[in-house]
């Protein structure tokens, strides 16, 4: 595969995140008091089909907090994390260095460094550098609304999965309740944005994201798109109130 040219945009959610890099995974416990954890550890039991000692890739792994709840479940899994984001890599490394006490074990069954079983690799999610079929499973959470082509990056997903292999996408979506959607709205634009930057500094990187949701396809429209991408079987698990889905599909 040729060399991919980032875009202006590429390169602008990669400056992004390189700036809130080092409070990131403070901001999202306190943003989202801390139930991002909790959807997380649902997104991937939606992987229960996937072989116990299977290869998993993470796309916008940031600091490598799916790819640790897919060891949490999978003990026996390898998991390659990729990132537009150098920084965010950076502090991936770092916080797998010091995760141990059977977070990964190895095929002794002894706990090794949660390191010897992630692999960290620089890469937009347009332009994978993996063979075809090279997963059993590929996740994404949070990241699907700022690859700047979403639908590049589903088809990349499709290819670089075997077949019967599933995809699983964890995304802020569009509650279904007018009264619910207005406040959650009221929440992600007025008030969340301030906290990430009393936080980080950066309010003007939240603003981004917050406008990131806002023009992101609700929970029908990204169907249609899996579907459009190649997937089949494509389902919808919308949790509170459907501020979050966690969408999935089959390389059939």
């Amino acid at each position: 595969m040729p060399p991919y040219a980032l875009t202006p945009r590429n390169i602008q959610i990669r400056d992004n995140f390189d700036a809130i890099a080092p409070k990131y995974d403070l901001t999202n416990r306190v943003i989202s008091f801390g139930i991002d954890l909790h959807w997380r550890r649902v997104a991937v039991r939606q992987l229960a089909g996937t072989p116990p000692d299977g290869v998993v890739l993470d796309l916008a792994c940031g600091t490598c907090d799916m790819a640790l709840e897919i060891l949490r479940q999978k003990r026996s899994a390898r998991v390659i994390g990729a990132d537009l984001s150098r920084a965010m890599l950076g502090l991936a490394r770092r916080k797998l260095g010091g995760r141990t006490g059977g977070r990964a074990r190895g095929a002794g069954g002894h706990a090794t460094d949660a390191s010897a079983r992630i692999d960290l690799v620089n890469a937009p999610a347009e332009a994978l550098p993996f063979r075809d079929g090279a997963f059993d499973a590929v996740t994404i959470a949070f990241g699907i609304r700022n690859v700047p082509d979403f639908k590049a990056g589903l088809k990349e997903m499709l290819r670089v999965l075997r077949r019967g292999g599933r995809a699983c996408v964890l995304e802020f979506s569009t509650p279904p309740s007018k009264l619910w959607w207005k406040a959650y709205n009221y929440y992600f634009i007025n008030i969340l944005p301030r906290i990430g930057g009393l936080i980080t500094g950066r309010e003007a990187a939240y603003r981004y994201l917050t406008d990131s949701v806002a023009r992101f396809p609700d929970a029908r429209e990204f169907k249609g798109a899996m579907e459009e991408a190649g997937f089949a079987n494509v389902s919808c698990l919308a949790m509170n109130g459907g501020i979050v889905c966690v969408h999935t599909g089959v390389k059939s």
